[in-house]
This record gives C-alpha cells, structure tokens and sequence, in this order.
C-alpha cells in the first residue's frame, strides 16, 4: 500500500475545490462521464492504429446508483491508468504558488478549470470520500485502487479488477444525496451528455408489465452519438433536420430555415443553427442555441461566442476549439472566438442570400418571421448589412415585397420632393391609418407598413445609409405638406382674430385624455377632404417608439403625445362652424374684443415706454399699469373663451366633428365614445 498527500503546497485545496471549483454543482457528473468517454476514445485510437491488440469488446460507459451504499459510480472500459499515471495525473496538481493562485482564482472558478483540467476533482464537491478502481490497458497491467476523504492525505493499494478500464465511485455525503436520485441522474445525463460519441448506460430498458413498468434485459443507452451535427448535409433530409429541432426544442413550431455549419480551418465548428417562428420573448429566452465541445454540453449562455443578433437563433454549435471552461472575459478577447463569430454572421447571410436567390417566394412567405433577425443583424453588425442590403425586403399596405433598390426605383417618379430628396412614406397599423394611407394611395403614392417591433430602429438606420431618402409616416402631416412639391404656403382665408376664436371654439370641445397636448390648426386641404384631420409629429413620435424599447431614451417616453388637429378650412361643415361662431357670438363678443383691443394697444404702449431703461428707472405707476393692463387682458379672454366655449357645448356640430377625427386615428374612447354614439343618434 502507498500513501500520501497530493501534491500541493496548502491544506486549502478541497475547501475551495468543494465551495468554488463550479457554479453549479452538478457539473461534476459531466467533468466525470467526459472523462470516462475520452479514456474510451483514447483506446479506440490506439487501436486503430495498431497500438493496441486486444479486443475491444463492449465500449460502453456505465453509470449507477446504489442507495444501500450511498454510492454513484462512474465506469468505463477504456485505456485505464497504472500507478504511475495515478501518481502523475492524479496525485500532482500540476501547479506552483497553490495558495496565491487559490486566493486570486477562487472567486472565478471557470478559470481554475480552464487553465488546470482540474475535471477529476469536481467529485469532491459532492462526496466525503472518492475511489477510483482502474486497469490499464497495457499488458501485465497491475490493477490500482486510490482513495481520498476530501483532506491532501490519499491510500493507493493493489487489487483485483478482471476487466480493463476505470470505475469512479462516489460516497455522497449527507449535503448532495439528491445526486441518489434516479430521476435527478437521469436528468443531469440528458442535459450534459445525451450526445456524447460512446453509448452511456444508466440503468435497463422498461417495458409494461402485469400492470407497471418492469426493468428488462436491455441497457438503456440514453445518447445519440451521431447527432444531426455530426453527419454530413448531404446524409441529411430535410426531415432529419425538423426532427433534430424537434428533439432539442419539444413541442413547439417547426423552424423556418436552418444552416448547417463545417469548417476545419483555421478552426474546427459544426453544428446546426435554426431560425425560429418567434411569437413572444419567452421563445427567446426560453430556446437558446446550445454549445457543445467535442459532443459534450457546455453552456446555453453563448454571449460572446453568437453574434448578438444571431442570439435569436436556436440549435447547436460543437467546437474544440472553445475551451469547456472559461471565464467570459477570455471569450471575449480569444481570437479563435471573434473568428468563430464572423464566420457563423458570413454563413448566416449566405445562406439568407441562397435561399431569397433559389426561391424567393418562398422567402416573401417567411418575411414576417424572418424579418426581425435581418433587421437585428443589420443595425448591429456593419458586415452583415454590407451582406444583408441585397436580400432585405420592404413590404407595402398591398403586401407586396421590394428589396431597396426595387422599392428606390418603384417610388423615385412620384416621391421625390421639391429638394430632391425620396419620401418613403409608412404606416405601422393598416386599420388605425386606414384613412391616410388611402389618400397618399389616391396621391398616386405607394405607402410602407412598418409594423415590426425593431422598425423605429430600422427606419432610423435606413435615413441614415439610403442618400436623400427619408421615412415620415403617413398620419404625421397633411400629404401634400409630407411631400411638398412647391414653396407656395396655403392661404387658410381666416384672419388672426377669426383663428384665435375658431381655436377656442374647437380646443373646447377636445375631450381630456391623459398625457396628450392638441394645436388646432386652420388649413385649406379641398372641400372633398375629411373637415378635421389629426396629425403627431414625425420626429417626436418616433423618438417615444424608440423610448418604448430603449430604456436610455425614457426622458421621451415621459413627455406627454403632441398632436396637430388640423381644421379644413375649405370644408362646407368646417366653413359652417365658422360663420354660424361668428354670427351667433358676435354680439357678446364685439365690445369684449373692442375692450381687449384696447387694452392689448395700452400694454404695447407701456412696453415701448420701458424699452432700453433699467428696472429702476420705470415709474412706479407705469409699472402698476402695465399689470393691471396685462391682468385685463387676461380675464377678457377668458370671457371671450368662456362664451366661445358655451356655445360651442350647445353646438353638437362641433364636437362631433373633434370626434369623428379622433374616432378615425382611433383615438375616441370610453364615455367620449359613448357620448358621441349617442349624438349620432340625436342627429339623425
């Protein structure tokens, strides 16, 4: 029998390896069984090479519960150690300065395993006690036990052990028996290694019996170790690769495209990447692209290694050449990664392009689905728009698609400006802006439907790369002011004080909602135009979408909506409301106005008197005036909007016009609604 202490310079060891070796705990069943799965592959290359000429036999690895004992043991027939390579590999961690790396590292276990393989020792993160009993493959092997209680101390001591290979057993302590549990096992296999190359047994085959489920004779294998991934495209039908999704993401809808990843230099990557019909975030975040290294599971987190607009994606990655474990910040500087990631964004847009070049209806068909991934990809990656700007589509009111140059060459006759510039014009709800798409369609204009949940960022992106091109939406002005083909100004035929007076008469009569700002407004816009038409700002609307998705644009998204209500000044009912104000007000209102004009002339007289003199070189009485003037003022316009308000509360023509504006941007709700049906009624 030997003993001994493992070969490091502090006591510590197995407290950090136990507290900080993993995140996660679980993991040692993955660090153990692709330990076991190498030493198998290990002896089918020497044996194909001729180094080793024994029977290979059964190559399974074994894994099993024995809750009498409290044991889990790990087994396979692969190369096995002597012990000497239990010396070397086992009983020397193969570091110096132990207690200073421990202190640096301990607070980021990925690095302690990416830079040391430290996999064996995870064991002791869930047992008091570990064995390992192992044959090697070599002839006249001696058969070794080693074991260790979780202290530097060790006893290696030969055995008996008929066949070749290394079985791993756990003793469970107290804190972790749940890894006793079948189901807990089972579960742990299926996510870690249910791809791994050699077949992994973990219990016998079920079949129903008398009434139950009953073990049989069979070893219940619980991988696949030819994973769609793995074979060749051209093994492959496209029923394979349905089935693959359907496999790795149970029970929701099929993919719309997949690609198929191969490449051997400068790196080597599989794997299968799916565009999904996403409905909702949960999609996203729930279905994540998996990575695996050499078949065996990594992570599902693949910031860093994914593009982050191909983080929409689902399926599966398999590369060697990213470490099993490392902190995020090495992913993020290695060269192998950034390589990985532009290939993975050059493959993706190939086969984009492919498939929008092979069969392009079919792409039209999976626009709406596919259209947030292009999107995402062109406003966060340079290259992939380069790539992208050839097969991006636009779709219109009609539900016709155009890439942008056919769109650009579609609309460059009749939307080009007075200074050159190409108005796109869009809507992002057919039925809200029914009304204003179908006047820019009797405009002869063709109308955009931008209804996609990135397309605020979108719209922006494209003003900036198309030349002389900008996007307005179709509701944020009059047609012929989002595309203005002269310098001439409309003559609204109102004088000043007819504005200011309609103004009141219309405010009044605009019901209250929360956070929204009205401008009345007076246009000539034909007297076969809608009589009041409602309008928001281009630039201000669009900056509270954006606001709506990008937390740094909130100060935005607190500002109350700003709407233009617009009065067709050239309408009989508008022209109507305004000569019957006029005629029934005039009375009550000419010696109010003939007073307020005089006083407005008294203020405009005392502010000339104070101009260019010093606060204290104004009389006192001057001063006095002036807000008394100013307070008249005041109080005899509210009289004017006071009565201009009273008869318009007693007019049903004029609130029912402000409604029926509102009821076309979809804007009339609740007891406004109400109200307003009820009227309509009366009216009749």
């Amino acid at each position: 029998m030997q003993k001994g202490t493992i070969g490091v310079t502090t006591d510590n060891i197995f407290p950090v390896i136990k507290e900080f070796l993993y995140s996660d705990h679980e993991i040692f069943l993955r660090e153990l069984v692709s330990n076991a799965v190498d030493a198998t592959q290990k002896l089918k290359t020497l044996s194909s090479f001729g180094d080793f000429k024994g029977e290979l036999g059964t190559m399974n690895v074994t894994v099993s519960i024995d809750k009498n004992k409290g044991t889990l043991t790990i087994s396979d027939r692969g190369i096995g150690m002597t012990a000497e390579e239990i010396d070397k590999y086992i009983n020397q961690i193969a570091f110096s300065g132990a207690e200073e790396f421990l202190e640096k590292y301990k607070n980021d276990a990925n690095a302690i395993i990416g830079h040391f393989g430290l996999g064996f020792y995870s064991s002791f993160m869930v047992s008091k006690k570990v064995e390992i009993r192992t044959l090697s493959y070599k002839e006249g092997a001696q058969a070794v036990m080693w074991s260790c209680d979780g202290s530097p101390a060790y006893e290696m001591t030969d055995i008996e052990k008929s066949e070749r290979g290394t079985d791993i057993i756990l003793y469970v302590d107290d804190d972790n028996k749940e890894f006793l549990e079948e189901q807990r096992i089972e579960t742990l296999l299926k996510k870690y290694c249910r791809f791994l190359p050699v077949p992994v047994v973990f219990g016998k085959e079920q079949e129903w019996k008398d009434g139950k489920y009953v073990d049989t004779d069979k070893d219940r294998v619980i991988n696949d170790m030819e994973p769609a991934w793995t074979r060749k495209p051209t093994d492959l039908t496209d029923e394979d690769y349905r089935k693959f999704y359907a496999d790795l993401y149970p029970g929701i809808d099929e993919p719309l495209f997949w690609i198929h990843l191969n490449i051997d230099y400068p790196f080597k990557l599989t794997g299968i990447l799916y565009f999904p019909k996403i409905k909702n975030n949960i999609d996203i975040n729930r279905y994540k692209i998996q990575l695996y290294c050499n078949q065996v599971f990594v992570t599902d987190s693949v910031e860093g290694i994914v593009p982050d607009f191909l983080m929409l994606l689902q399926g599966v990655i398999d590369s060697p050449d990213i470490p099993l474990n490392v902190s995020r910040s090495y992913l993020q500087s290695d060269s192998n990664v950034k390589k990985i990631s532009g290939y993975i964004t050059k493959k993706v847009s190939e086969r984009l392009q492919e498939i929008f070049n092979s069969d392009r209806k079919q792409f039209e068909e999976k626009w709406d689905d596919l259209k947030i991934f292009i999107e995402y990809g062109m406003l966060s990656d340079e290259k992939f728009y380069e790539r992208a700007q050839k097969f991006v589509l636009l779709k219109d009111t009609e539900d016709k698609y155009y890439t942008l140059d056919e769109y650009k060459k579609l609309i460059e006759g009749n939307q080009t400006d007075k200074d050159g510039q190409l108005v796109y014009l869009y809507a992002t709800d057919k039925e809200a802006q029914y009304s204003y798409i179908d006047t820019a369609v009797s405009r002869g204009y063709d109308v955009l439907l931008m209804n996609g949940q990135l397309d605020p960022h979108f719209i922006g992106m494209l003003e900036q790369k198309l030349e002389k091109s900008r996007f307005v939406r179709v509701d944020s002005d009059l047609i012929d002011k989002l595309i203005k083909k002269s310098d001439t100004t409309s003559n609204t035929a109102l004088d000043e004080q007819q504005r200011d007076m309609m103004t009141s008469v219309f405010k009044s009569q605009i019901p209250a909602m929360e956070k929204s700002d009205f401008l009345v407004m007076f246009e000539p816009v034909g007297a076969t135009a809608q009589p009041i038409v409602i309008t928001q700002n281009e630039f201000m609307r669009r900056m509270k979408d954006m606001a709506a998705i990008q937390s740094g644009m909130a100060f935005y998204g607190e500002l109350p909506d700003s709407y233009n209500l617009i009065v067709n000044t050239d309408h009989p009912l508008s022209q109507k409301v305004i000569a019957d104000t006029e005629s029934a007000c005039k009375s009550e209102l000419t010696p109010i106005l003939d007073e307020l004009k005089t006083v407005n002339e008294e203020i405009e007289r005392l502010q000339e008197a104070k101009k260019d003199k010093k606060d204290d070189e104004i009389p006192v009485a001057d001063k006095e005036a002036l807000k008394h003037a100013e307070e008249k003022a005041k109080e005899l316009r509210a009289k004017e909007s006071d009565i201009l308000k009273t008869y318009a509360d007693r007019t049903p023509l004029v609130r029912q016009l402000v409604d029926l504006a509102l009821l076309s941007n979809n804007m009339l709700k609740g007891e406004a609604l109400s109200k307003f049906i009820k009227r309509s009624v009366e009216m009749l």
